[in-house]
């Protein structure tokens, strides 16, 4: 005959509710410190990743707004000084040297094929 009304307890229940304390007792006395501390040559790396990036994806907005900018059959002219502009409008206080931006300008400038719409400084 069964009983109604009485659950038997289960061990692997209570296992499992356990453990669940234990990490929410562990996660409330570290409360999310970092246990390696981040190296400083890996930060450093990802710093200089991310500043190439930024300056290429800057010369390609600002020969893109030259292209927007130039009248239908006109040469687009794209100047260092637009990239290190569009650089600081997007991506806050950004110092970039203008050795730099010229070259970031000149990769991107022969990535979009730009020769024959466009002019830069670029080169000089």
């Amino acid at each position: 005959m069964v009983k109604t009304g009485q659950m038997p307890h289960a061990p692997g229940g209570l296992l499992f509710v356990a453990l669940g304390l234990v990490l929410v007792a562990a996660g409330f006395v570290w409360r999310g410190r970092v246990l390696r501390p981040l190296s400083v040559k890996r930060a450093q790396a990802a710093e200089t990743r991310d500043r190439s990036r930024n300056l290429l994806r800057s010369a390609d907005m600002a020969i893109a707004e030259a292209r927007r900018r130039a009248a239908q059959g006109e040469t687009a002219i794209v100047t260092v000084g637009n990239v290190t502009k569009v650089a600081f409008q997007h991506y806050g206080d950004f110092f970039v040297e203008h050795e730099e931006a010229a070259a970031a300008l000149r990769q991107r400038f022969e990535a979009a094929d730009c020769r024959v719409d466009c002019m830069t400084d670029a080169f000089n």
